[in-house]
Formats: C-alpha cells, structure tokens, sequence
C-alpha cells in the first residue's frame, strides 16, 4: 500500500479521535458551561448534523480543486475547529468549533476514498479504502480513551489541544505523502448530482443508514445496558469501548480484504451475521462475559460492512464518484442519529435497557433485505443489457 494512505490515515485518526472523545468529556463540559447534560449533548448532535450537511457541501465546493489542495484545506478546517472548541470562553462559541470541525469529515473521507482506490490496482480498492479507515478505527482504541482520560485528570480544554496537533501531523502528511493527482477531464458538479440520481448508488447510501444504524442502536445506550443489566461496574464501561474499538479494527480489516473478493456475498454476510449477533445480545446483555464478547462482534461485524459500502458506492457512480463518496460518509452519520433516536424511542416506552438491540436487528435485517434487492436489480439490468445488445460470446451463450 502507498505510503500517501499513512497520511490519510493520520488525518482519519485524528477525525475520529475528535468526533467521539466529546461523549466522555460532557459532565465536565456542562459544569464548566453551566449548562444541562441534555444542553451539552447538542455538542454531539450538532458534529452529526454538520456531518450530514457539510459532507455534500464542501465536496461541491472542492470540485473544482485539486484533491489534495481540498484534502488539506479540510484538515485546516479540522484543526480551526478544534482550537476554537479549546479556547471557547462561551457554550456557544464551542458549538461553533464543533461545528467548524465538522465540516471536514465527511468530505474527508469521500474524497479520500476516491484518491484510496485511485492509487492502487483495481483488485485492491476495498482494502485500499480500509487503511485510511485503519485511523478511524484505531482512534476508538486508542485516541478516545486517552483523550477521555486527559480530559479527565487535567480539564477537558486540555484534550482538543493535542487533537488539534493530529490535524496538523494529517496536514503536513497530505502535502508530503500524497501526489497531486490531476482531477479527471470533463467531470463537473453536474456530473456528481447525477451520479446521486443512480438507483443504485441511492440503494447503496440506504444500506449504509440502515446498516451501520444497526451498530449505534446498541452502542448509544452501552453504558446503562452494561451498569444496569450486566453488572459491571461504571469504570468498566471505558474498556468496554476499547474492546468495541478492537472489534471495530478487525472488522475492517477483514471488511476490506474479501470485499475486494467478493463485495456481495461480504455484504450479506456481514449484515446477516450482525442482525443475528444484535438480537442474541438481549440474552447475552445479562452476562458479563458474553456481553463482553457480543460487544467486541458488533464492532467487528459492524465495521466490516464499512468498506463494501463505501467501494459500493464508488462503483455505482460511474466517473464521478466523489460526491457519492462524501454524502455516503454522511450517511453513516445519519444512521447514527436515527438508531440513537429510535432505541431512546423504545427505552422511554418501557421495554428496557436491552430494546435497542432489536431495534439494531431489525435495522440490520432491512439493509440485508436492500442489499439483495440491489444484487437482484443489478442482475435483471445485466440480463437486459445483454439481450439488447449481445456481443458474440453472449451471442454463443444465448443461442446454447
């Protein structure tokens, strides 16, 4: 793999580093703030929604740079953004940082993937894609737990200072590491707004909702399920997460290797087997070492679907995938949104701690069903294709 995917997998850390440590940080940010737990929250609510709209945003506006000029005025944006929530002397003010900061990930990551698959042979695209998302997922591991405990022990302004400084590493990796490939003749915005319109591209970005929506269903709400259901204890939530961010780098890796085998037959796999291990888990809830175990597959499970989709979506939007890409990334981030919402939905009714693992199941299910109804279209279009306009292999064929 080409060295330019270390720098975007530094960029990728840092990202997910930013985007998760908040979670950990809010009882000392409303303190600090005077403001309510539920106030401080929309810290996490406003990066989704900056997410979900910036991603489509900043690729229209990057489509007539060069990526990697975009890819380092993004991790500018991210380092701003992370400054200002370090030095914000009002609540509001560090929702603005917040949301300055998200505008950078979801163009990020969809125009790093298109650059990913472009520096490699056409067989390794997928696991192309997964080595920028190595960063991703190792944050989890690593930089959302150290974080969580810097900001513990010395104040929370103290943890955006060094996230801030991945940026720069990202930046200055970008400008060494990556090459300036040219962008491709002829594609314009509309090229991009049309590849939207694909149906297929659509059923993908629609899998990515429902898929990975799955995953947060459960994840959102880990610590009471665990403290209330399981047993363990409120420190033990932490590693709890590390365990979930293990799963979440073997996913990926996993993920990455045999999409670019077989991306289908990965997908339905991988959805399949997370809508079984999400509906387990209401039994395996109840017990320590089981659900330990079924938290480290539904990370695993569930970030291996990552880079089928994503390759998914680079490969329906024929020529001009980059804004395809992007809004993907933010569709990963408004399946997060939806799940958080519908398992506090299910919780509030009364069905328990444990309900939202089948609101997940369920989730996971429906994207399984839409990745075989896209399998089925793509081989009905096949088939008509090939009726229209036989070619003489196909000629043969036909007429045996």
């Amino acid at each position: 793999m080409p060295l330019a995917l270390l720098a975007l997998a530094i960029g990728a850390f840092g990202l997910g580093t930013t985007e998760f440590v908040v979670m950990g940080l809010l009882p000392q940010v409303a303190a600090d703030f005077h403001v309510t737990i539920p106030t401080a929250g929309l810290l996490v609510t406003g990066y989704a929604l900056g997410v979900v709209f910036g991603a489509p945003l900043m690729t229209a506006l990057g489509t007539k740079m060069p990526r990697k000029r975009m890819l380092m005025l993004l991790m500018g944006l991210f380092v701003l953004g992370n400054l200002l929530s370090a030095l914000a002397p009002s609540f509001g003010l560090m929702l603005v940082g917040r949301i300055v900061t998200s505008l950078a990930p979801g163009a990020f990551f969809g125009i790093g993937s298109v650059l990913a698959a472009e520096l490699v042979a056409p067989e390794k695209k997928a696991s192309a894609i997964a080595t920028m998302l190595t960063g991703l997922t190792v944050a989890n591991v690593v930089g959302v737990p150290l974080g969580t405990y810097i900001g513990q022990a010395a104040g929370w302004r103290t943890t955006f200072a060094p996230v801030a400084s991945l940026g720069v590493i990202g930046l200055l990796g970008i400008a060494k590491l990556v090459p300036a490939l040219p962008r491709p003749e002829g594609v314009h915005l509309r090229h991009e707004l049309a590849a939207l319109r694909n149906p297929q591209v659509l059923l993908a970005m629609a899998m990515t909702v429902l898929g990975f929506g799955g995953v947060f269903a459960a994840i959102t709400y880990i610590a009471p399920m665990m403290t209330h259901v399981a047993g363990f204890s409120d420190s033990a939530v932490t590693w709890l997460l590390v365990l979930f961010g293990v799963g979440m780098v073997i996913g990926n890796l996993v993920g990455g290797r045999f999409a670019d085998r077989a991306l289908m037959p990965m997908l339905y796999t991988t959805l399949g087997g997370m809508a079984v291990v999400l509906g387990v888990f209401t039994l395996t809830a109840h017990s320590e070492m089981l659900a330990a175990i079924t938290v480290l597959l539904v990370g695993a499970l569930g970030f291996a679907t990552v880079p089928p989709l994503q390759k998914r979506v680079l490969d329906q939007a024929h020529g001009a995938p980059t804004l395809a890409s992007a809004v993907n990334v933010g569709a990963f981030n408004l399946g997060n949104a939806l799940s958080a919402w519908l398992g506090g939905l299910v919780i509030a009714a009364g069905f328990g701690y444990t309900s939202p693992n089948w609101v997940g199941a369920l989730l996971a299910a429906s994207a399984l069903g839409l990745a075989l109804w896209s399998a089925a279209l793509e081989r009905r279009d096949q088939r008509t294709a090939v009726n229209a306009d036989p070619g003489p292999v196909h000629s043969e064929l036909i007429r045996r």
